[in-house]
Parts: C-alpha cells; sequence; structure tokens
C-alpha cells in the first residue's frame, strides 16, 4: 500500500493512507504540515476560490490560496450549492442477465417474500408507545421457545401520530410508514395499538390502504379497551392467538429477484467512497442482474453526485423525479435555516471527509453502475426492480426505516468510524471501510472493505462477498447487528412539517 491514493489523473488532492509528518515526500512535492490518515493532500496550486477536485469531480473550492503540499480539509475550504446541468440516460449500463441463485425465504399469500418471521406491535401515536412495548415484553425468549420459527415479537414505537396536521407531506409520510410496516414481509402477523383521539387515526389508514382485519392482522385503541392495563392484557392476547399461525410459516428456495436490499452508510470516513461503498454497489450490481432490487437513499447524501445518477436514469422522467427531489432540500433547508452542507457531520470530518460534495460523491457509489430504475418517495413502497433512489433524510434511523417501510428485506449498512446501528424485522449487514475499525469493532462489524487497502482485495471479489452475505443472512444466517439484540429502538419515522 502507498502512502497516498489518487483516484483520477485530473483531481488536484490525493489522500494519506497513514498519518504523514510535515516535509514526507508526495507527488513531486512535501507535505507542508501533519496529514491524519484519511485526509487530503493538494498536489498543485490552487488559487483562492479555484474547484478542488476529487473522484474526477468537484468537492469543494479553495478558501484561500493552497500551495502543493497543504492539508486540504475544512480550514481551507469552502462549499458552494450544486449548480449542475443535468443530462438523462446518457450513461445506461445494463448488467448482463444472470439467473439462478436462490436464499430460503418466506414466500407470503401476496407473493411477496421474507428473510426474517416477526410478529409486530405498530403504533399510532407516541400515546400507545408504552402498551406497545408492554405488550411485546411479555414474548421472552422463554415463551416463544414453542415457536422455533418465529424471530420475535417487536414493539415499533414513535415520537408522533398527534400534534400535526391532517394532511400534506407529514401525515402522508407517516401513514406510508406504518401500511409499509402492516404488509412487511418480514411479518408474519401485525396487531396496530393507538389511543384513540390521535390525529393518525388507524380507521383512516385501513380505509385509505384497502387494509382488512384477519387472523394475523388486529388493530385496537386504548380508550375504546378502557385504559393501559386491559389493553396491554388484550394485546397479549391477541398475539398469543397469532403465534401458532405464524410458526406454521416455514422457509423455502426463493429467488434473488424477490430481495430488496436497503443501501445505507452511516459514520463515513475518506475510505466509504474507495472501499466499502464501491463494493456494496458491486454487490447492488449483481443483485440488479438477478431481477432484485437495491435501494439507495438519504437525498442530503446524494447532493453533488445526482448529476451522475440522473445520466443512469433509465428515463427522463425519472431523472427529472430526483432532480425534483434535491430542489426540494435545497428549499426545506433554505427555509429552516440550515445549509445542505450541515452533513458531514463531526465524525465523518475527523475521519477525512470536508464537504457534503465529498461526502456524496463516495456515497452514490453504493448504487452500483446500472440503470436507475426508480425514485420514490419515502415510505413509499419500491416496485421497480435494479437500482433505485429513496428520498430520505441523511439521518441513518429515519432513512432506513422509510427503506424498509418500501419493502426492503435486508439492510446494509457501511461504515468508517463505527456504527453500533441495527433493524428490525430487516437485519442489518454492516461493512467496514478500513481494516483498524474492523479488528477495533469485530463484534459489531460483519466484513472488512478495508483488505481492498491493505491485503490488495479486488473491488470485485469484496462484492462478491457482500453478495454471498445477502443470500446467507437472508436464508437465516444471523448477522452481527442481530447478535447484538439492535433494532428494537431504530425505528424513527420522518416527521415532516410543524409539531402544533
Amino acid at each position: 500500500m502507498t502512502d497516498t491514493i489518487r483516484l483520477d489523473p485530473s483531481d488536484t488532492v490525493v489522500t494519506a493512507t497513514r498519518t504523514l509528518e510535515a516535509g514526507h515526500p508526495v507527488e513531486g512535492t512535501r507535505t507542508t504540515a501533519l496529514i491524519p490518515s484519511g485526509h487530503k493532500i493538494a498536489t498543485e496550486a490552487i488559487s483562492a476560490g479555484r474547484p478542488l477536485r476529487k473522484y474526477a469531480q468537484v468537492i469543494g473550492y479553495a478558501a484561500s490560496d493552497i500551495a502543493p503540499g497543504d492539508h486540504v480539509h475544512t480550514h481551507n475550504t469552502e462549499f458552494r450549492n450544486t449548480d449542475q446541468a443535468y443530462e438523462y440516460g446518457t450513461n445506461l449500463r445494463p448488467a448482463p442477465a444472470a439467473s439462478g441463485d436462490t436464499f430460503m425465504g418466506y414466500l407470503r399469500g401476496n407473493g411477496s417474500v421474507g428473510t426474517r418471521n416477526y410478529i409486530a406491535i405498530v403504533t399510532s401515536v407516541n400515546c400507545s408507545a408504552t402498551a406497545a412495548r408492554q405488550i411485546a415484553a411479555h414474548f421472552t425468549p422463554e415463551r416463544l421457545a414453542p415457536y422455533p420459527n418465529v424471530d420475535g415479537v417487536v414493539a415499533f414505537v414513535h415520537g408522533t401520530g398527534c400534534g400535526m396536521g391532517g394532511d400534506g407531506e407529514g401525515f402522508e409520510a407517516l401513514q406510508r410508514v406504518m401500511w409499509g410496516y402492516a404488509r412487511h414481509p418480514n411479518h408474519a402477523g401485525v396487531l396496530m395499538v393507538g389511543l384513540g383521539c390521535e390525529m393518525n387515526q388507524i380507521d383512516w389508514l385501513l380505509e385509505a390502504y384497502g387494509l382488512k382485519q384477519g387472523p394475523l392482522f388486529q388493530t385496537m385503541n386504548i380508550q375504546n379497551v378502557a385504559g393501559l392495563r386491559r389493553t396491554v392484557a388484550a394485546g397479549i392476547a391477541k398475539v398469543e392467538a397469532m403465534l401458532p399461525l405464524a410458526n406454521a410459516a416455514t422457509r423455502t428456495p426463493c429467488p434473488v429477484s424477490a430481495l430488496k436490499v436497503a443501501l445505507q452508510c452511516g459514520g463515513s470516513d475518506a475510505w466509504s467512497g474507495i472501499t466499502a461503498n464501491p463494493a456494496l454497489g458491486y454487490a447492488c450490481d449483481l443483485i440488479a442482474a438477478q431481477g432484485g432490487t437495491g435501494v439507495l437513499a438519504e437525498t442530503p447524501e446524494i447532493y453533488g453526485a445526482e448529476h451522475l445518477l440522473t445520466a443512469r436514469a433509465a428515463s427522463p422522467e425519472i431523472g427529472e423525479k430526483l432532480v425534483g427531489l434535491i430542489r426540494w432540500w435545497e428549499d426545506y433547508t433554505a427555509r429552516n435555516r440550515g445549509s445542505m452542507d450541515n452533513n458531514p457531520s463531526p465524525g465523518n470530518k475527523a475521519g477525512g471527509l470536508t464537504t457534503i460534495l465529498e461526502k456524496s460523491l463516495g456515497a452514490a457509489a453504493k448504487g452500483g453502475t446500472t440503470p436507475l430504475n426508480g425514485v420514490y418517495k419515502y415510505a413509499e413502497p419500491v416496485t421497480a426492480s435494479g437500482f433505485t433512489f429513496m428520498d430520505s433524510p441523511g439521518y441513518d434511523p429515519a432513512s432506513v426505516t422509510g427503506q424498509i417501510a418500501g419493502g426492503c428485506t435486508l439492510v446494509c449498512f457501511t461504515t468508517g468510524r463505527g456504527s453500533a446501528f441495527g433493524s428490525k424485522p430487516s437485519p442489518t449487514i454492516k461493512v467496514a471501510t478500513n481494516t483498524e475499525m474492523y479488528t477495533r469493532m469485530t463484534e459489531d462489524m460483519d466484513v472488512n472493505a478495508g483488505d481492498m487497502l491493505t491485503g490488495g482485495v479486488s473491488l470485485e471479489d469484496k462484492g462478491r462477498e457482500i453478495y454471498d452475505l445477502f443470500l446467507r443472512v437472508a436464508s437465516g444466517e444471523t448477522s452481527k447487528s442481530e447478535a447484538q439484540g439492535l433494532g428494537d429502538y431504530e425505528f424513527v419515522p420522518w416527521q415532516i412539517g410543524a409539531t402544533m
């Protein structure tokens, strides 16, 4: 491994692969200061106001004159909103069609396929959260032991559902989340619990989405049942009646075309866009080739890279929908007195990422290289196969909640700083971007992509490793986050709009 990495001949910076002392020789110059591992070094003079390039793309602008060998980071880089000329469908590279790979999944009556077999307690409002948690807590491992095919009883609770408008973006997004979890293929049974007087009425959801009650889908309101204690008792009884039915589900061979994978990153560093994200992108291409679906999200984290995705749009309409999301986010941040550059976080910056433009160029690599076949609202059902995109914030729990509501049955989460994230009902697979962090957090990380730098492992081999793990986890193998019990507190519907 060399001391630095240059990603494209046109780049004006290189990335240090280890901490370099001042005066260290780098590409015909010498470092002028200590350069931490993962941070950038200028390889030519860059005048104030001129663009900085990495990935052959603009990642920011020089805030002052930068000399060859200088450390390039937040102290001498400024952010500007993107000003792109978008092209649609000019970079279409369909994956060669493939078939034959399978995983052992749960085939549901509506034709969808699950990777897990949970019973869900879904709340309509924060006021019913305690009831839901107490119902779920009753079903200890000992009580579930007679039902070995049931993965657990999980409460999905949140902090909204009332004090909100009865229509508009926020209300519609919450309803889509509830519908998505109510119909999720990883749920064998669902109990919806409300208070009764909230704005987010369960009955409205049933009517809007045509949901019908039955042995494996039940609803109840605390006010109608006559109090918390009785609601908990009634809820326990309803779940107990579901357990034998849920336990009757068994795994059968299912094609990869039935798989939907959420593509996520968090706690990113400079290596995210060089190792783990491109490797996940290769795995996404393998899924797309088999007719499966990869769902990229976090709209603020493709900002500055969206033009690369519009060029892959399968139609102008798909590309225009993506640009529309970018414009919405620019307005959303402006009216809330924020900036698209509020992300990257302090941890991202410590790991070498300087601007959202740089972070986005690395994050977009998770989507691989195949055509963009669909763009969806937050928590909207994802119906297209291949590579798709879902609108969401860059806040990981809220973003993954939307992807799962959209039908994702697996989550792949790349991280460079380290993350303790996990999710239910769809298990999370975590991919480390660097070997040092993987070694330090081996109990949390499923895959080490750092050996692409330290061990000479190819992009193709690492992508195949991730893809093969998808099939094993989809078939029931426990991921590291599942083994540690993560996922009960990561259900976070995106709250859009005023709380009143």
